[in-house]
């Protein structure tokens, strides 16, 4: 029997005979792709979409870097994305900085850096740098994705989601996707997963983790405009809502961060979000369910403290708006080759097999009780980003193989970007030699990350300086 920690599961879209006639019908152009006629063919559950060398599942910060890396490489390469627009957690927190970006302000890769450029191209109401962080208006940071998308010759849908996985042997070679149009199929030689609950892994049949009883809050962001800044400060509103929360009990009891949405007069409100709730399963329909009305009423509280405050300043402050959903800090990572532990963070562990690198703080995000310390800058092996016993599939982003602790070192944004940099060059290189990712040669997958800028011979692990 499996630990409760772990699970596995078993579906429909596993038929090797099935899904091996849909690729012959692929390969003889039999059935057709690219936007024309969908007939699927006599063996195929769901019309073929397309099918691609790389294709990248979930388009947030990790996804975004999986696909400019894959693309970048010659590989051809589709992101799909099931909200109508790209950039995960940093477009729809409404504000809050992308952090680890630039650590100690030297540049982390050229694929970082792409997106960057494309930002500050949007002038200083789009974008302000800071230490290591990126500090967006979130508007400017959707369009800026675009741009870094299509500049590497990068294919992307939106509003299409994942909904099952297509394994022939104990290989990935697809996803079945919901769209307006029904289920479809894209196939593809290399997949990677980058939607941060593991859903394609998870369709797919591969072992995931996930501690229930230790799960990290989800937050619902929200922002405030009509600010009288010379009357009023971010710990004015902080006070004002501590003090809300005798009339308004779903404001938190936890941490509150407000800070000025980039180069701008609103600011965004990042809180310990659910935690009051206890633990929440984001991938539990009833509590995701009942994570997000809560957090709608919570944001609601929020903005009613406020209005009822004794300081007209404060009376006068609007709420502007709040993201589409909350924003997830854990939920199912993938058993990997290798898993990631806490000590591995907090030594600064290398790995002779290193794709990338973590910096920045063991943040448990706000619950109570948890730990908010810095860590050292560690390597991220490649068997972190392999599922354990299936092939044809790479993660990246926070449901990489790595324990609680581990999971919650490596979580900023620019550390998810940098794995799903190193997935996507991985899945091109794959695509090209026609190989499974655990027959990749990690010495020319470094080499190749090495090109797009990335130093895997940090002397100062330690972060220094780093606040």
């Amino acid at each position: 029997m499996k630990s409760p920690t772990q699970t596995t599961r078993r579906h429909f879209l596993t038929s090797s005979g099935t899904w091996a006639a849909a690729g012959a019908a692929l390969a003889t152009g039999a059935v057709p792709i690219h936007g024309q006629s969908q007939t699927a063919s006599a063996s195929s559950c769901h019309p073929i979409l397309d099918s691609v060398d790389v294709l990248v599942v979930g388009g947030g910060p990790a996804g975004i870097g999986a696909a400019l890396g894959a693309a970048r490489k010659g590989a051809r390469t589709l992101l799909i994305e099931n909200h109508s627009f790209f950039g995960g957690v940093a477009a729809w927190s409404m504000g809050m900085q992308m952090n680890q970006m630039r650590p100690g302000g030297n540049p982390r890769s050229q694929i970082h850096e792409l997106l960057i450029e494309k930002l500050k191209a949007y002038g200083d109401q789009a974008v302000r740098l800071g230490q290591h962080e990126v500090w967006c208006n979130v508007e400017y940071l959707k369009v800026a994705v675009l741009d870094a998308l299509d500049a590497v010759g990068c294919r992307y849908f939106v509003h299409v989601r994942a909904a099952d996985a297509v394994v022939e042997n104990n290989r990935v070679a697809g996803v079945a996707v919901a769209t307006k149009q029904g289920l479809r199929t894209i196939r593809a030689k290399a997949v990677v997963d980058c939607t941060g609950d593991a859903d394609v892994a998870f369709y797919a049949g591969a072992e995931t983790m996930k501690q229930a009883d230790v799960l990290m809050p989800m937050t619902l962001g929200l922002t405030l405009s009509n600010i009288d800044q010379t009357q009023v400060r971010p710990a004015d509103v902080e006070k004002t809502l501590r003090l809300g929360r005798a009339k308004h009990p779903l404001i938190t009891s936890g941490f509150l961060e407000i800070k000025p949405v980039a180069n701008s007069a609103s600011w965004w409100i990042n809180h310990a979000g659910t935690a009051d709730l206890g633990r929440v399963d984001p991938t539990d329909v009833e509590q995701r369910t009942k994570a997000e009305c809560f957090s709608r009423r919570q944001a609601l509280q929020m903005i009613q403290s406020l209005r009822e405050s004794d300081n007209p300043a404060l009376q006068q402050i609007e709420w502007s708006g709040a993201g589409p959903q909350v924003s997830v800090r854990e939920s199912r990572r993938v058993k990997g080759v290798y898993v990631i532990t806490e000590e591995d963070a907090m030594t600064g562990r290398t790995f002779e097999d290193a794709i990338a690198w973590r910096s920045g703080f063991l943040d448990l995000g706000g619950q109570k009780g948890g730990k908010y310390v810095k860590m050292q800058i560690h390597d991220v092996p490649y068997r972190a980003i392999l599922p354990e016993k299936l092939d044809g599939l790479l993660t990246a982003g926070r449901c990489i193989s790595a324990t609680h602790a581990g999971a919650a070192a490596g979580k900023s944004m620019g550390n998810c970007m940098a794995t799903g940099h190193a997935a996507g060059v991985a899945g091109a290189m794959c695509a090209a030699k026609n190989c499974p990712p655990r027959e990749l040669k990690v010495a020319e997958l470094q080499a190749a990350l090495h090109n797009d800028g990335v130093n895997f011979d940090l002397k100062e692990r330690d972060q220094k300086g780093l606040r």
